[in-house]
């Protein structure tokens, strides 16, 4: 059974890197495009909210893909605990209370990813033979 487990912990790795960067891909798509939901404002560019569009969408395709998987989700995650300690923090302690786990638990899930890498099925690996 451990052989098992052992041979598939890579796979599993990738799997959970794509559903959750196909997931955070979401929250950008919303502020950029208004899907799969609408908006929740205007979209400019160049405001804290636009920035992390782009990144949410960008990052996490190259997230989903696992192209610069480690670099990205480094990214991903500062940007996730700056989101945290921006917008949710300040509303209460308690993240259940803010508003703010989904914020948190993605921080420390893109900061497992800049450490473990993309998994078995990632272009990086792919990249490096």
């Amino acid at each position: 059974m451990e052989s098992f487990l052992a041979a598939w912990r890579p796979r599993i790795l990738s799997v959970l890197r794509i559903v959750s960067a196909f997931l955070f891909m979401q929250h950008g798509t919303q502020k950029l495009f208004s899907f799969p939901a609408e908006a929740r404002g205007p979209f400019e560019l160049l405001s804290q909210s636009g920035v992390a569009g782009v990144l949410e969408v960008f990052g996490g395709f190259l997230l989903l893909i696992g192209l610069f998987t480690r670099p990205v989700a480094f990214v991903l995650s500062g940007l996730m605990a700056f989101a945290y300690f921006i917008a949710h923090a300040p509303r209460d302690f308690w993240p259940l209370v803010n508003g703010g786990e989904l914020a948190a638990l993605y921080s420390f899930l893109f900061l497992y990813f800049a450490c473990a890498g993309g998994g078995a099925w990632s272009v990086d690996r792919f990249r490096r033979g």
